[in-house]
């Protein structure tokens, strides 16, 4: 299960995802200020997305490599803390806040689950590994007792995924499912903003997830559809979206990322959205990590990526934190791995180690 590259192959493949990982977030942030200067947008909220998932990645390679076992516990920790001690991420009816919580509750729940289970994949010890995934299980148990439905499901199926990744030889067949699973909520988000789905199933899904928040997706892909290739500016849903401008409280979001994408940037802001998303499990697939390790933090994006489809979770700073730091502990080296490379290649050449 764990990577037969040998340190060189494991560097190259690290370069290669890492400058992949630069292109891309460097191409959101540029077609942001692009569309804003454009339309007369306000791209500061893409653009601190775009660093909280940088800043995140970056400490999880950081913490990953220096604590493999540890960092992702006290993610999976952190994460549970703050669902439980910060208002806004309380779910329930709240009078104040607006609709989009209970998806930021959900995704930080499943992302301290996707933490908690590639900890255990990464412990050596029997007892400490079995702990671990009891933590996991908790946190399911948690999102069903602070009442997010969404988090309990997801939760749970990243537990299941875990485990059923430690069964794969292969983990190409597991990140293109996770892939196809992404690609086919999206897929339905937008058909349900299209009225293209039969009459029987849009009267459940709108009971499931209110007509206020299709309505909210059907502005938005009206919206895209006047301007296909730059939208009509980063932030200016709520200034032209009837829906929103008509309600009380609203946030001003249509409460769907691919959606608020076509809406505010455009086809291209669709497919970079998109290739953010691809540029992490590209990176996972690359990583000399376990496939256990690869597969679970893949499992916990793509349910991230599936609240977000039809939710507000990535308007939370805190979601897009904690999305990029469990990609970067799930593609961290230890160092303690690389030390024993350096030792084992070392007396290969009849020498001795190297710093």
């Amino acid at each position: 299960m764990a990577s037969a590259a040998g340190p060189g192959e494991d560097g190259d493949r690290r370069n290669v995802s890492d400058a992949a990982g630069v292109v891309v977030l460097g191409v959101c942030a540029t077609w942001s200020l692009i569309s804003a200067a454009v339309t007369g947008g306000r791209p500061e909220g893409v653009l601190l997305a775009i660093l909280a998932v940088a800043a995140g990645y970056a400490a999880g390679r950081i913490s990953g490599a220096l604590l493999p076992v540890a960092a992702p516990c006290a993610g999976a920790l952190a994460g549970v803390g703050l669902t439980l001690t910060v208002p806004h991420l309380a779910p329930g009816p709240q009078i104040i806040a607006p609709l989009g919580h209970a998806g930021a509750t959900a995704a930080v729940l499943t992302l301290a689950a996707g933490a908690a289970c590639c900890a255990a994949w990464a412990a050596s010890a029997p007892v400490l590994r079995l702990a671990l995934r009891m933590l996991a299980a908790g946190i399911a148990v948690t999102a069903a007792v602070l009442g997010s439905t969404t988090g309990f499901v997801t939760c749970t199926a990243v537990v299941l995924c875990s485990l059923a990744a430690g069964q794969m030889r292969h983990r190409g067949v597991g990140i293109a499912g996770l892939a196809l699973t992404a690609t086919a909520v999206t897929g339905l988000t937008w058909a349900v903003a299209a009225s293209a789905v039969p009459d029987g199933f849009a009267s459940w899904l709108e009971g499931q997830l209110t007509p206020h928040r299709i309505q909210l997706w059907r502005d938005a892909l009206h919206l895209a559809r006047e301007d296909l290739a730059l939208g009509v500016g980063p932030g200016r849903f709520g200034e032209l979206s009837t829906t929103a401008t008509g309600t009380l409280l609203s946030d001003g979001k249509p409460h769907s990322a691919p959606l608020q994408q076509a809406a505010e940037q455009g086809v291209a802001g669709v497919i970079l959205l998109a290739a953010a998303f691809c540029w992490m499990l590209f990176a996972l697939w690359r990583t000399a990590r376990p496939t256990p390790v690869a597969l679970t933090a893949g499992a916990a994006l793509t349910a991230v990526a599936a609240i977000a489809a039809v939710g507000n979770a990535l308007s939370f700073t805190s979601v897009s934190v904690g999305a990029g730091l469990l990609a970067g502990l799930a593609t961290a080296r230890p160092l303690a791995d690389a030390s024993s490379e350096r030792e084992i290649d070392a007396r290969a050449r009849g020498g001795r180690p190297t710093p």
